[in-house]
């Protein structure tokens, strides 16, 4: 017995040993060094007044529909008349009513810079409206913030980008690589102007340097043990994926039910997928992300990130318990419509539910309907998928000038941030991008707290205004430094 002890006893030491060696070695930080660009904050108020007039526009995004066409059009006439430099410097070509900007540089062999947002917003969830502190598209500039629907999502970056434009060539700056803007009219119904955007620039045979679209932000509270808050910056995209369950029976009146009715083969399927998600994973991505934020923790921190070959069930259980970060770790199954039944005391001859699956890098479309059937088993439910799926987005290489440009940028306009890749949950217009070039980079300059990410797409929409004097230093920075490349 003492032997086995004395056994037990050393494999602890060596085990020990090998997770503070580990720790101590992790390396030096893989954050960038630069110097702090000057933040003029006196232009805040100035950039707020402009986003302010951005969200009033009610650019409301709806599959094809054309109730969008009046607002777009509208606020496209009010962003010539407020950025009159722009609009005459750059070439402006319309892709529906998206739009594609291009200032020529000077060098013709530089492959371009593509900034990118959308100007179409998400509706108001009818029944909200009264939750709001301020109407949805008051643009109300109050308590430090602008608020709206528009203002995260993503009109701050439409008026960031055309502010550190206008600004630049105000100030008499020529580009030496060619800058283009492209802003999209339907982001939110799945993108048809940017898949057109792309279109013309893979007929033309342009293939950018990068591509910037909006995606990670620059958030506190995020990571325990890390004091400091981390720009997330997407180098991929989840793919996107509709799923149909239906059943039928034969109806009939609600006092004579049969064992199981349409509604509740349906809600059982339904039940089943929530009960037995997809597997959770540790990707490339996240372990590129631990990387880089590992060398910034306190000793405790590093002991864990550096032995994931340990500790990595753990961190899987502990990211699986939120749902910002259980996102992060595996394809999610949302339940999102469910329809059957006329009247109260009517049996439904059809019931239908919709499940939306957020595709993680590794999976495919394919595996996540044989997902599906595998758990529902029952040759009661026909299973289909429905509107328009896409694939995970190729992963950007964390090591490419491309990258290198976004960190030292995000470093010399927020110091105080930590830089670290990520698999971005949502989707966005940059996934059609990749069909052009390999550098596809999503991050949007703006701070939150871990508490406001509800509310993009949700209640009480806003952003700070002190961050928008950052939002134009940031984007004019990219610019500058993109041209030095």
């Amino acid at each position: 017995m003492r032997r086995v002890l004395l056994g037990l006893a050393g494999l602890i030491v060596v085990l020990l040993v090998v997770i503070i060696s580990r720790a101590v070695m992790i390396g030096s930080s893989r954050q960038s060094e630069g110097t702090s660009v000057p933040v003029d904050h006196a232009v805040a108020a100035h950039v707020a007044q402009h986003l302010s007039e951005a969200v009033r526009f009610q650019t409301v995004s709806v599959a094809d529909s054309g109730q969008t066409n009046d607002a777009l059009d509208a606020m496209r006439d009010w962003m010539g008349t407020t950025y009159p430099r722009t609009f005459s410097t750059l070439t402006r070509e319309s892709f529906g009513r998206s739009m594609l900007f291009t200032w020529t540089g000077t060098d013709s062999s530089a492959a371009p810079l593509v900034l990118m947002a959308h100007m179409d917003v998400v509706p108001v969830e009818p029944g909200t409206e009264s939750k709001w502190t301020h109407r949805p598209f008051s643009g109300d500039i109050a308590n430090g913030y602008v608020w709206g629907r528009g203002t995260l999502d993503d009109k701050l970056n439409v008026v960031g980008e055309l502010e550190a434009i206008e600004g630049l060539v105000a100030s008499g700056f020529t580009p030496r690589r060619t800058v283009m803007l492209s802003f999209g009219e339907n982001e939110e119904s799945l993108g048809a102007g940017a898949r057109a955007i792309v279109a013309a620039l893979k007929a033309r045979n342009i293939h950018p340097l990068m591509v910037i679209d909006e995606g990670g932000v620059v958030i506190s509270d995020q990571v325990p043990g890390l004091k400091r808050p981390v720009a997330l910056v997407g180098i991929s995209e989840k793919g996107y994926l509709s799923v149909e369950l239906v059943a039928e029976s034969p109806g009939g009146h609600s006092s004579m039910p049969p064992p199981e009715t349409a509604t509740g083969i349906v809600a059982a399927a339904v039940t089943k997928l929530e009960q037995n998600p997809m597997p959770a994973r540790l990707t490339d991505a996240l372990r590129n992300s631990v990387a880089a934020i590992a060398p910034e923790l306190n000793f405790a921190g590093r002991a864990v990130l550096a032995n994931m070959w340990l500790f990595g069930p753990l961190a899987k259980g502990y990211l699986t318990r939120q749902p910002e970060t259980n996102a992060m770790v595996r394809t999610t199954t949302a339940p999102t419509m469910f329809q059957g039944g006329v009247k109260d005391n009517v049996l439904p001859a059809r019931a239908r539910a919709v499940v939306n699956f957020r595709l993680l890098p590794g999976d495919s479309i394919a595996t996540v309907l044989e997902h599906v059937r595998k758990v529902v088993d029952d040759t009661r439910v026909l299973i289909r998928p429905v509107g328009v799926g896409a694939e995970p987005s190729p992963v950007s290489d964390v090591h490419s000038t491309a990258y290198a440009v976004l960190q030292r940028t995000i470093h010399e306009t927020m110091p105080d941030a930590v830089v670290a890749p990520y698999v971005l949950v949502a989707g966005t217009d940059s996934r059609h991008f990749t069909a052009v070039t390999a550098n596809v980079l999503r991050f949007s300059p703006m701070r939150i707290e871990k508490t406001d990410m509800a509310r993009v797409h949700g209640t009480n929409e806003r952003v700070g205004v002190d961050n928008l004097a950052e939002l134009v230093t940031f984007y004019t920075t990219l610019v500058r430094n993109a041209d030095k490349r």
